[in-house]
């Protein structure tokens, strides 16, 4: 005869389902973060669905956070990468400290997934090609914006891209095909996952989450309580 306790895990378990990610983990968690970042992206229920928090930290462990956007993901080596002003707050500090975090939330479908690992310069082939695919506006504010330095005005950051404009012999009323060279201060960086963690919400907070951790050329997993 059954336990009471069977009886009332099945009554629990017909109410929470059995979680959203697959019973046996399967041996990479790369496929389905891919899969749940593509979701995301065609459920139109975002304007970045590429949006992740990242956070860095000083030498001494101070730390600091802000939204980025994911631009690529790749398997070899497994690592996720974006782009920004290495003279930046965050672009110091991973210059200093490459250990870093973030983390992507999509509320449409309760998804989350945290990724830690230690960042390193992309390729100026590849930075400079993605680059080359930026408005006009962007690549001349990437140009003309210290960022993270003290700014008087807006109306400062204005001049500070007309001034721009006029040194790369920019028309910004007919731009046409202008050609601007990527600044040697701005580009990407390549975050190479140690730990990702994938967490599915479940009714009743009973959250389904599990955390891959890199060793050697695989993978560890591990289910997490909620």
């Amino acid at each position: 005869m059954a336990s009471l306790t069977e009886h009332l895990a099945s009554a629990v378990a017909s109410l929470v389902g059995h979680g959203g990610l697959p019973g046996t983990l399967p041996e990479s968690p790369l496929r389905m973060f891919r899969e749940w970042f593509e979701d995301a992206a065609a459920s139109g229920k975002y304007d970045d669905p590429n949006a992740m928090v990242l956070a860095t930290s000083t030498p001494d462990g101070r730390p600091s956070a802000r939204v980025v956007l994911c631009k690529q993901i790749d398997d070899q080596p497994p690592s996720i990468v974006f782009f920004t002003n290495y003279q930046s707050r965050k672009g110091d500090e991973l210059t200093r400290n490459p250990h870093a975090a973030c983390v992507m939330h999509w509320p449409h479908a309760q998804r989350q997934v945290r990724i830690e690992g230690r960042a390193e310069l992309l390729d100026s082939a590849a930075s400079d090609a993605y680059f080359a695919s930026r408005a006009l506006l962007s690549k001349l504010g990437a140009w003309a914006s210290h960022q993270s330095q003290p700014l008087q005005s807006r109306g400062q950051l204005v001049q500070q891209v007309a001034a721009e404009a006029a040194r790369h012999g920019v028309d910004m009323l007919s731009a046409g095909s202008a050609r601007i060279p990527r600044p040697p201060h701005w580009g990407g960086f390549r975050l190479v996952i140690e730990r990702l963690e994938l967490w599915q919400g479940v009714q009743g907070r009973l959250h389904d989450r599990a955390v891959w951790t890199r060793k050697g050329d695989g993978w560890e997993s591990t289910r997490l309580q909620p």
